[in-house]
């Protein structure tokens, strides 16, 4: 497993603190779990000590009726490839309150690639440490000191760093006009309360979303078990290098599952009841909301957008459900072209008795509205020349 540090480079922040000016604030990377560089599987490292057994003299080869050359094996020899395409599908199934519906068979999951079942070759329900990038807007647009938009996303970060488990990996990254790793992943909540104590006073006005959640998706591509961004957002962007189009396809290539969590809800209906709030600003913000959903569904997360901070608990209790306990579903597509293209995926439930969709019923024995969290594409490999 790599470590797993997101800091390759730094951008040092100037803050203004208080009327005083201090200097670049530097953050030590802090890495995930260590490893022997040196080390590797293929060769045995030779023994240290002088006591140690002499290696066993090498045995005479076994020898084969068949030649190394394709030619020399029979018709009906078997052959093997090691390059067969394998793709891995996290999928929650939620009811309209977010919560995980556990006792489902694997029978019942079908796995659509671009409209063709797959045969699920593997299945299983387990629950793992996580790996948590939280990324926040923390502009001088929305998050001036001391306004609602900054007690807010207080309220959220800190309220979410406190349901995460000892195990969990968790990295703090904040953007406005540029995008800044305030701590590295770590298991050490001391550091993660030190990169949340840096947010106190916006510098920049600008709100550069595209740009910071791609950069972070791709550097968590590589990171191996469960992971996700939980990004929290007034989902507004103004100073992106990106475009939305290019962002997206760059989102569903790292496959990083985002949740987002969509600020000020209340504040723009109670400045649109005032009639405080123009045509643009409401086009503003439902596309800032769209952009937000579009993030979530299309890598197999989820989004929501409280109108009121107790709503928080019963979110971050949901991220954590959804993340924790999926239905890990491996199949081997039909497709196995190394074309690069992108391929569409869909999970259904389906009863395999009558084609139907699965009916799920509650402990009184009503029908509960579900909906299934996975994601909806991955992009194949090239082929290696």
């Amino acid at each position: 497993m790599k470590a797993k540090s997101l800091l390759l480079t730094f951008l040092p922040r100037t803050i203004v603190l208080c009327g005083v000016l201090t200097g670049p604030q530097f953050v030590l990377a802090q890495q995930g779990p260590k490893s022997d560089s040196s080390a590797t599987v293929a060769r045995p490292r030779k023994p240290t000590s002088a006591n140690a057994p002499a290696a066993e003299p090498d045995q005479p080869k076994i020898p084969s009726k068949f030649g190394k050359k394709d030619g020399d094996l029979p018709a009906d020899a078997p052959t093997f490839r090691s390059d067969v395409l394998t793709v891995t599908v996290d999928s929650a199934v939620v009811d309209n309150k977010g919560h995980f519906i556990p006792g489902l068979k694997k029978e019942y999951f079908r796995v659509l690639e671009d409209g063709v079942p797959q045969k699920v070759s593997s299945f299983s329900l387990g629950e793992a440490p996580m790996t948590i990038a939280l990324i926040v807007e923390f502009s001088n647009r929305f998050q001036q000191y001391y306004s609602a938009g900054w007690f807010q996303t207080l309220q959220a970060t800190y309220g979410f760093v406190q349901t995460l488990k000892p195990e969990d990996f968790l990295a703090v990254i904040a953007y406005d006009l540029r995008t800044e790793i305030l701590s590295d992943f770590t298991t050490d909540r001391s550091q993660t309360s030190e990169a949340l104590a840096r947010l106190r006073i916006a510098g920049f006005s600008e709100s550069n979303l595209y740009d910071a959640v791609v950069d972070t998706a791709e550097r968590m591509q590589d990171i191996e078990g469960r992971k996700a961004i939980v990004l929290i957002s007034s989902g507004m962007d103004t100073f992106s290098k990106l475009t939305f189009d290019k962002a997206r396809r760059r989102i569903q290539d790292a496959g990083v599952p985002i949740y987002t969590v969509g600020l000020l809800q209340t504040q723009r209906e109670m400045a649109d009841a005032r009639g405080a709030m123009g045509s643009i600003a409401r086009m503003d913000f439902l596309q800032a909301d769209n952009q937000m959903r579009t993030f979530a569904a299309e890598t197999g997360g989820q989004s929501f957008f409280p109108r009121f901070d107790a709503e928080f608990p019963a979110i971050f209790r949901s991220i954590a459900e959804a993340l924790r306990t999926n239905y890990v579903l491996t199949y081997n597509p039909a497709n196995q072209a190394r074309d690069g293209k992108v391929r569409r995926i869909k999970v259904e439930l389906v009863n395999p008795e009558n084609n139907e969709a699965v009916r799920i019923n509650d402990e009184k024995g009503k029908p509960v509205k579900y909906k299934i969290v996975a994601k909806q594409a991955y992009t194949a490999p090239h082929e290696v020349e």
